[in-house]
């Protein structure tokens, strides 16, 4: 499946357009940390991207989140298990084992997390923010509390530093900043 095929799914099933680019943002944070481990980068691209495709239909049902997202793939024909996998440990439907399923829990917040920055940045832009600025956000427990900071640090758990991973997190999210509209 392409970046360009697994968007077009997941609009097909999701009509928020906020949601839609928090998934499209989760996708290039997982394809940043795919190449930063070596690992295939379309395969945790595609993986971001179609982590919320249910969430529309279980949001007032979340002990059926990631679980109807299955569902809805394998009726679309994406039977690859690590997909799968992934989406069902970022919600805690699954024990985090492998390397994209421990990712996957810690890139779907900090997109939010990141974009709330953004949006009360003086520039309203990602090109405006720098890790200082998330560092300063991110002690801020009542900024964007929604965004689990607990998640967000799980990501020490593969051996990579909060700032890292919040940098190249930015620096993801920055590339598609158009795309994201920020």
């Amino acid at each position: 499946m392409t970046r360009k095929e697994a968007i077009e799914l997941v609009k097909k099933y999701v009509k928020k357009n906020n949601l839609v680019k928090h998934m499209i943002a989760t996708g290039v944070v997982m394809k940043h940390l795919a190449r930063h481990f070596k690992e295939d980068e379309n395969l945790w691209e595609i993986a971001g991207i179609l982590h919320d495709i249910d969430y529309e239909k279980t949001y007032d049902k979340p002990e059926k989140h990631g679980l109807v997202s299955i569902e809805i793939l394998k009726k679309e024909g994406v039977d690859d298990p690590r997909i799968h996998d992934a989406i069902r440990a970022h919600c805690g439907k699954k024990e985090r084992v492998t390397l994209m399923e421990k990712c996957i829990y810690a890139a779907d917040p900090v997109t939010g997390f990141i974009v709330a920055c953004a949006l009360m940045h003086p520039s309203k832009k990602l090109r405006g923010l720098d890790l200082k600025f998330l560092k300063k956000r991110f002690k801020e427990k009542r900024f964007a509390a929604g965004a689990s900071r607990e998640q967000m640090r799980s990501i020490e758990e593969v051996g990579l530093s909060l700032d890292d991973f919040l940098s190249k997190s930015l620096v993801a999210m920055q590339e598609i900043a158009e795309e994201l509209g920020l």
